[in-house]
């Protein structure tokens, strides 16, 4: 067998896998072996589960190496099956659950529609993805934890190899629950910050940034970044924003930044930036699901970064790599 179709036959085999997984986050099996091995039929008491299926999905997950046999009946975690706890702080147990949603899973089975159509599956069934958070709290929930657990490497890397302006007031734009600006703000002990996010949003980042101890330093701005942003910042972060939008609606986005900012003041664009070449790159990856699940969603490289800054009277000054696929992109007015 040649190497692509090795290639091939691995995606084929792959949504078994994934579904495997999927159904050890769902029903919590690394957290009920957290202690240590248990008997299969004792473990699907514990999680509720029909012990024949379960059986079949446990060999699975061991040719896996993310369980092991453990006794006639038991099974164990491996420690590759360690990273499924949820109480773990490399965890994917939310990113699993995230991807294997049902409006998620819809809308990646349903990609070839969306690409002969022109506009996304999930869309046109669920609505637009915050839209359909709001309506499924527990959804919401998971999404959240994905993200916040997703953005800890990318955090980490901000603030190791970025130096922030010591004294600088920064606009995280669309900011969350405030997570990143928490960390910016304990690295960067002269800095303030304001979070400015839909209001729905705003009382939970005012309750992160309460919790770190930053609400002296940090203010929370309800607001819709379509018609505005905080005027007056030095630095203006957008983390995991304008990917989510067309380029007319980054564009929108980055003028409204731009009309806020000080004359001398920056720009920050925390994404992963697709490579020029034809090689594997998590960005490929992710812009499946930005296709499949906006209208309009879509991962650039530096070059159509460039041109959306540029368009929005901003030049690209830096590109910093931040690990794990992210990347920092430095602007300034033109």
């Amino acid at each position: 067998m040649s190497h692509s179709d090795d290639l091939l036959w691995g995606a084929v085999a792959g949504i078994s896998r994934f579904a495997a997984l999927l159904t050890m986050a769902e029903l919590g099996l690394a957290d009920h072996l957290a202690h240590g091995p248990l008997d299969a039929g004792e473990l699907a008491r514990r999680c509720g589960a029909h012990a024949p299926s379960l059986r079949r999905v446990l060999r699975e997950l061991a040719a896996m190496d993310v369980v092991r046999p453990a006794g006639r009946d038991g099974y164990d975690l491996t420690a590759k099956g360690v990273a499924l706890r949820s109480d773990v702080p490399d965890s994917v147990r939310s990113a699993i659950r995230m991807l294997g949603e049902e409006g998620f899973w819809y809308a990646m089975g349903n990609l070839p529609a969306t690409v002969r159509h022109g506009s996304s599956a999930f869309v046109e069934r669920y609505g637009h993805l915050y839209d359909h958070f709001a309506a499924n709290p527990a959804v919401s929930g998971v999404f959240d934890d994905y993200m916040r657990r997703r953005a800890v490497p990318f955090t980490e890397g901000l603030v190791e190899r970025y130096a922030f302006p010591a004294t600088a007031t920064m606009v995280d734009v669309a900011g969350g629950k405030g997570h990143i600006l928490a960390r910016v703000l304990r690295a960067n002990p002269d800095m303030r910050g304001i979070l400015f996010d839909l209001e729905h949003v705003a009382g939970r980042a005012a309750e992160t940034l309460a919790a770190e101890g930053l609400s002296d330093r940090a203010e929370v701005v309800p607001g819709d970044f379509f018609v505005s942003v905080p005027a007056g910042g030095d630095v203006y972060l957008l983390a995991s924003v304008l990917h989510n939008w067309d380029d007319a609606d980054a564009v929108r986005i980055l003028r409204n930044v731009r009309r806020a900012m000080k004359p001398d003041g920056r720009v920050l664009v925390l994404e992963v930036v697709l490579p020029d070449d034809q090689a594997p790159h998590l960005g490929k990856d992710l812009d499946m699901r930005m296709l499949a699940i906006f209208n309009g969603g879509v991962e650039r490289s530096r070059d159509e970064y460039a041109a959306v800054l540029r368009q929005a009277d901003l030049a690209l000054r830096a590109v910093v790599e931040l690990g794990s696929g992210a990347s920092l992109i430095e602007a300034g007015p033109r």
